[in-house]
C-alpha cells in the first residue's frame, strides 16, 4: 500500500500556520483513502446511528469541514 496523492489542498493552503499537524485526506494505491484527523472514537462510539458499527481496528476520526469540502473536487465518482 502506498500513498498516490493528497485529495484537496495542503493544510498550509488551508491556513495552517505549521503545515504540518493538521487534517489530510490521501488516496492509497489500493483504492481507499487515508484519513488524518482527531480521534474521537470513545467521545462518538455510544452516538452512532443504531445501523452503524466499528470494529476493533477501526477508529472515529473527525476533520474539519474546510478540509472535507476543499477535496471535492478531487474525489472521483466512481
Amino acid at each position: 500500500m502506498n500513498i498516490l496523492r493528497r485529495v484537496g489542498v495542503s493544510p498550509r493552503e488551508r491556513g495552517s500556520l505549521s503545515g504540518q499537524t493538521c487534517p489530510d485526506i490521501f488516496e492509497l494505491s489500493d483504492g481507499r483513502f487515508a484519513i488524518i484527523g482527531t480521534d474521537v472514537t470513545e467521545i462518538l462510539e455510544g452516538k452512532l446511528p443504531f445501523d452503524a458499527a466499528r470494529a476493533d481496528d477501526e477508529r472515529i476520526v473527525v476533520i474539519t469541514r474546510d478540509t472535507l469540502v476543499r477535496a471535492k473536487a478531487d474525489i472521483p465518482e466512481a
